[in-house]
């Protein structure tokens, strides 16, 4: 009698748990197209299909098997078309980082299934019996895994436990911290499960705060110095330093202050250079004048006499007589006169007195 066995020659869809395929029942006696089929599922007969092929749905762990029709009692090993894969884990429980996993991706189908395990869009290759080892397990390797064949698939998801990696702080508002102001430090570490978080300074015993944020709200320079923010889960802990400086807003009021006076400086200096220009321009000596007329300008007086030639009356002024000066220029006679300031005998000699009064006569 010819061997049968069922192939699955063609999966055509998947809904959620039933599985659309077309089977053949083939034969190693040839020719066998001329010869009648009989199909049975669960053992069950299929009255209605009696040629090689059998398109149907197929329930998980359904059982399909053929035979020739008249020799039902040797019928061919039976199949499971439509058995989903499997995806386990070893040793199961909780899975920590830097222990050794093993993976098995298989499908329980008659005939075998082939298996593909992936993680993401990255196919990893299968051992014997569909297992992919880890032989270090880390942090990275925890997400889904996805056990396929053909076209259905079962997902499992690995969970890594692991200490608290190196912490990150983060400074807002970023940039440089004036004194007075309000800053908040964020501390951030990955791990599993999540870190708690506690604050410390440099030198200090006791933490300033605990929880992932820490919040200042009027910094001084006494706040300058190392902090380090500490993660913490039941696998281990990590600390991460850094050094925070608080900038005094006192270093601006000098240097704008010291600006100011330069300014005035420079403002006051011009003011005098200009004050003293113009007092020199006032102080020149005018044209004609002697350097003695300068200081003696308030004691000084000048009076001008023009004489007509047919002036009949005499001019009389308050002369000495020994006071008439030497001076003669043609038609110009000079003289001094002195004030009435004092009575001084008539014979004392003409000396010449800051306070005498000077005239000067025209003769036409």
């Amino acid at each position: 009698m010819a061997a049968l066995q069922v192939q699955v020659t063609r999966i055509i869809s998947v809904h959620q748990s039933q599985t659309e395929a077309e089977l053949k029942c083939h034969s190693s006696c040839s020719p066998a197209d001329h010869l009648s089929y009989i199909w049975f599922k669960n053992e069950q007969k299929i009255s209605k299909q009696q040629t090689s092929t059998y398109t149907g749905s197929f329930n998980p762990g359904e059982k399909i098997s053929c035979a020739f029709k008249g020799h039902e009692a040797h019928r061919s090993p039976s199949v499971y078309p439509s058995k989903l894969p499997s995806v386990s884990v070893s040793p199961s429980g909780e899975i920590v980082e830097g222990s050794s996993v093993t993976l098995t991706c298989r499908t329980d189908a008659n005939p075998a299934a082939e298996n593909t395990l992936y993680k993401g869009n990255q196919s990893l290759p299968l051992g014997s019996g569909g297992t992919y080892h880890f032989t270090s397990i880390s942090s990275e390797d925890r997400g889904f895994y996805d056990c396929k064949s053909d076209d259905q698939s079962v997902s499992l998801f690995i969970n890594v436990l692991y200490a608290p990696k190196l912490p990150s702080v983060s400074v807002s508002p970023s940039g440089e911290i004036m004194e007075g102001s309000s800053v908040n430090l964020t501390c951030s570490s990955d791990a599993n499960p999540a870190a708690t978080y506690t604050w410390f300074k440099e030198n200090e015993d006791s933490p300033l705060h605990s929880g992932q944020i820490f919040t200042v709200t009027d910094f001084t320079a006494e706040h300058s110095g190392n902090y380090y923010c500490e993660a913490q889960n039941t696998r281990g802990r990590h600390n991460s330093t850094f050094y925070l400086n608080v900038a005094s807003r006192s270093w601006k009021f000098p240097i704008t202050l010291s600006i100011t006076a330069v300014v005035l400086a420079f403002i006051l200096l011009f003011l005098l250079l200009w004050i003293r220009s113009h007092r020199s321009v006032k102080q020149q000596p005018q044209a004609g004048e002697g350097p003695d007329s300068r200081t003696e300008m308030d004691e000084i007086q000048y009076a001008s006499v023009q004489f007509t030639a047919n002036q009949p009356d005499a001019v009389y002024s308050n002369f000495s007589p020994g006071q008439m000066d030497r001076y003669q220029e043609e038609s110009v006679v000079y003289s001094t006169t002195k004030p009435n300031r004092s009575t001084r005998p008539r014979n004392q000699a003409a000396v010449e007195d800051p306070s005498a009064l000077y005239s000067k006569v025209v003769r036409k």
